[in-house]
């Protein structure tokens, strides 16, 4: 009977906990020293903001409201970092006022009756714009940094391109180049992987979703999974990814639901869209410092076609790229302390050049 009781009262501890958990309004913790005072000159907050006539939500958070502005645009579209990115990033809040947005359509701006119809490029690249206006207001900043992953290195260098006067630099991390041609890097990667490792199922596999371009949706992404399968994609795993998202109090239960409903959507009310992005025609110069943080072992924005574009850009302000010998589309999350030291060694430069 005392085995039954402590049983039950087991399981009742855990619903009770589960249930405050589910409840709980989300926030985003004060930022304190190491005593537990909060640093008076800090910055915390999450919260929505209108953009592009909806609500979209921010994650703002920094040590010193006098540093620079950092806004990162998230990958997919729909991936977005908000529950993840104080676990591998958040030693960027030392010396940038760090901000996250969940982009249109992704994690907790992605609601029950969002309009999938208004997912198109030019609405992002005015939202990123309104947002940007917002920044520069909200903390008296005349220029801020922009860092883009992979999706959003894609809508970074289109905005830079339309508004350089805003952004002290660009970042482009796991830039996408050429969406056709990285496609076949990308496919000869793997067929010689494959019949390498005589890895006859998968070699099938890929040889029955024919040769690219791959116009449809469905068959690109079954290749993008295999990229990813064969470690030339994410980095880190969904179950650690899900892990650590769990434990975020930025985000709650409806928040994960949308957030995974986002991802699962990614490009496709864009795909065409996106499917024939070329930079090396469509972006040929670029009239802002540009950074490119790149995975050697990317197959998803492959380093190859990075490294090509970063020596024909005409970059007149300056130009670098960034090597990660032991990443592939995640730097930031394969080699975080690396990835922070090389944005902090951004903003040195940049700031010194202003100064």
């Amino acid at each position: 009977m005392v085995r039954v009781k402590l049983f039950f009262g087991v399981v009742l501890a855990v619903i009770v906990t589960v249930t405050v958990w589910a409840l709980r309004p989300a926030y985003t913790p004060l930022i304190t020293d190491d005593s537990g005072t909060v640093m008076p000159q800090s910055v915390a907050y999450l919260e929505p903001i209108t953009i592009g006539g909806m609500d979209q939500w921010v994650l703002v958070r920094g040590h010193d409201k006098a540093n620079p502005v950092l806004l990162w645009l998230h990958g997919g579209p729909g991936a977005a970092q908000i529950p993840i990115a104080r676990h591998y990033n958040g030693e960027l809040e030392k010396e940038f006022i760090v901000v996250h947005w969940d982009q249109r359509g992704a994690g907790k701006s992605n609601p029950r009756d969002f309009d999938v119809r208004t997912m198109n490029f030019d609405r992002f690249v005015s939202d990123v714009h309104e947002l940007t206006q917002y920044l520069k207001q909200q903390f008296g900043k005349q220029r801020i940094f922009l860092v883009g992953h992979s999706w959003g290195s894609q809508l970074g260098i289109k905005v830079v391109q339309a508004h350089p006067e805003d952004y002290h630099a660009f970042v482009g991390v796991s830039q996408a180049v050429h969406a056709a041609r990285g496609t076949e890097i990308a496919r000869s990667w793997l067929l010689e992987l494959f019949e390498k490792n005589g890895d006859t199922k998968r070699l099938s596999r890929l040889r029955g979703l024919g040769e690219p371009p791959y116009t449809d949706h469905s068959v690109y992404v079954e290749f993008a999974h295999m990229i990813t399968a064969a470690g030339g994609g994410m980095d880190i795993g969904m179950i650690e990814l899900a892990r650590i998202a769990l434990r975020s109090p930025e985000y709650r239960v409806a928040d994960y639901i949308a957030w995974i409903q986002g991802s699962t959507r990614g490009s496709g009310p864009m795909w065409e869209e996106t499917r024939d992005f070329d930079m090396f025609t469509e972006v040929p110069e670029l009239k802002v410092p540009v950074y490119f943080f790149a995975g050697v072992n990317d197959y998803n924005t492959p380093f190859q076609l990075v490294e090509e574009y970063y020596r024909s850009v005409d970059a007149p302000e300056g130009k670098q790229l960034v090597r990660f010998e032991d990443s592939s589309h995640a730097p930031f999350m394969a080699e975080p302390d690396k990835f922070n030291a090389e944005l902090f060694r951004v903003r040195r430069e940049m700031l010194r050049l202003d100064n």
